[in-house]
């Protein structure tokens, strides 16, 4: 995420500086202005950081290329003479775009510093070791980037949460509360595992839907193709001879009608797919995928239950660190990747537990976004005490469940896009063969 620099000046003459994290330079502007309304001081400088190409040689050496951060050009330069470098360009890179990492990626680098923690290696070497390995340039200079927030102090959940567009929301929110818990080994062993089973479980899903998806499309372009172009070549042949029989006349209007109407009707298509797909990356649009998409059959409930698994294993893993049980749930749903379940927790379930003092079975059930098995073993555990361990054994469970059963939607797809399929065909063969009814009028007759 984006970082600016906040420059301003108290009532008394004092200067005010601090740095502020936000998506666009209005949402920083916007922080600040909340910020100093708190805290009476007047804004008089905003500076983002950004990234600046620099050029520069020591002692006569070889001159030397790289890239460094800052708020202005200035920064860098001063840098680098600290270091005894003699500077011969800092400009600030034009294009500062990031492209996010793969998942399998992410997913090495998380394994990796579990499998270095259980080792009792430092973290800061585990995290200079991976700096130096990882290949992708983006992870890569994330980690350095928390390596450095971490070795300057920072708070190590801010540290890893502003990089959630790079690891994942889940990601960075588990490795941010890792080093508070006491227990960053079993945390990130924790998180591992989940990020592995999840790229697998996306994996599975696209290649269930990749070949239904082509295959569907691949058969919308044949009968769009046979209708339009072939049928009416031989059905008005046979018109010729004798009366059209019903379907062959109805199916010969659609065809007239698809080839007299295909630009605007294509025009059509391609704006209403491109307004679809600007609509489903805003945050509205986001809202209302996941509150449809859970419906879906087959699929849905596997996504569901998915959803439900990750606030659960994160609720575990937030628990006995957090203190206020209201900011572990609301994290949890943040992390849950469902943005409609999300907002049924934050406006439903918090507000319930907040004013009202309603216990949280009660005030889960009331979200509406909660399977009948969830509520009843989170009731089990408010009676018991062990809501902690109830939540993982539910993460547990669904893990399982949504694994086994994504065989069976996979094979549900398909039995479906089959039926789709045998369907067109027998409505095509009908509609040719009834040509085979037409009663050819001989000269003469009336």
């Amino acid at each position: 995420m984006p970082e600016f620099r906040f420059q301003g000046v108290k009532p008394g003459g004092r200067a005010v500086q601090g740095v502020v994290s936000a998506e666009t330079r209005a949402q920083a502007k916007k922080l600040v202005s909340d910020l100093s309304a708190k805290s009476q001081f007047k804004l008089t400088n905003l500076q983002a950081r950004a990234t600046y190409i620099y050029r520069a040689r020591r002692n006569g050496e070889k001159p030397i290329t790289g890239e460094q951060k800052a708020f202005t050009k200035q920064e860098v330069e001063q840098a680098l003479q600290r270091l005894d470098y003699k500077v011969l360009s800092v400009q600030k890179k034009l294009l500062d775009f990031k492209a996010k990492p793969p998942a399998a990626e992410v997913v090495t680098f998380v394994r990796v510093s579990a499998d270095l923690l259980r080792e009792k290696l430092p973290f800061n070497e585990i995290l200079q070791l991976l700096t130096n390995d990882i290949e992708n340039k983006t992870l890569r200079d994330t980690v350095r980037e928390i390596n450095n927030d971490l070795k300057q102090g920072r708070d190590s959940e801010q540290a890893f949460v502003k990089h959630e567009k790079v690891l994942g929301k889940f990601a960075s929110h588990m490795l941010g509360l890792a080093a508070k818990s006491g227990n960053m080994a079993e945390i990130y062993e924790s998180t591992a595992k989940f990020l592995e089973r999840q790229a697998e479980f996306k994996k599975n899903l696209k290649s269930a839907l990749i070949m239904p998806a082509v295959t569907m499309f691949v058969l919308f372009i044949a009968v769009i193709y046979y209708v339009a172009y072939i049928f009416p070549a031989t059905a008005e042949l046979f018109a010729k001879l004798g009366q059209v029989p019903p379907m062959t006349a109805a199916t010969l209007k659609l065809s007239h009608f698809l080839t007299q109407n295909f630009w605007w009707m294509g025009l059509i298509v391609v704006a209403f797919s491109i307004f679809f797909a600007r609509f489903a990356t805003t945050e509205k649009g986001r809202f209302y995928m996941d509150k449809y998409m859970i419906k879906i059959p087959a699929i849905g409930s596997l996504l569901h239950k998915t959803s439900i698994e990750i606030f659960c294993r994160v609720f575990y893993a937030m628990y006995s660190g957090s203190g206020e049980n209201i900011d572990v749930i609301k994290l949890a749903s943040e992390a849950c990747g469902n943005k409609y379940m999300e907002h049924q927790i934050k406006s439903v379930a918090i507000p319930m537990m907040v004013t009202q003092g309603k216990g949280l079975t009660e005030s889960l059930a009331a979200t509406g976004v909660f399977s009948e098995t969830a509520i009843n073993r989170f009731h089990s555990g408010a009676e018991t005490g062990t809501v902690r361990n109830t939540a993982l054994q539910l993460a547990n469970y669904y893990e399982k469940e949504t694994g086994y059963k994504l065989k069976n939607a996979i094979d549900f797809i398909q039995v479906i896009i089959s039926m789709i399929i045998m369907v067109v065909m027998i409505a095509l063969t009908i509609v040719s063969s009834e040509s085979a009814l037409i009663s050819p009028t001989m000269p003469g007759q009336g």
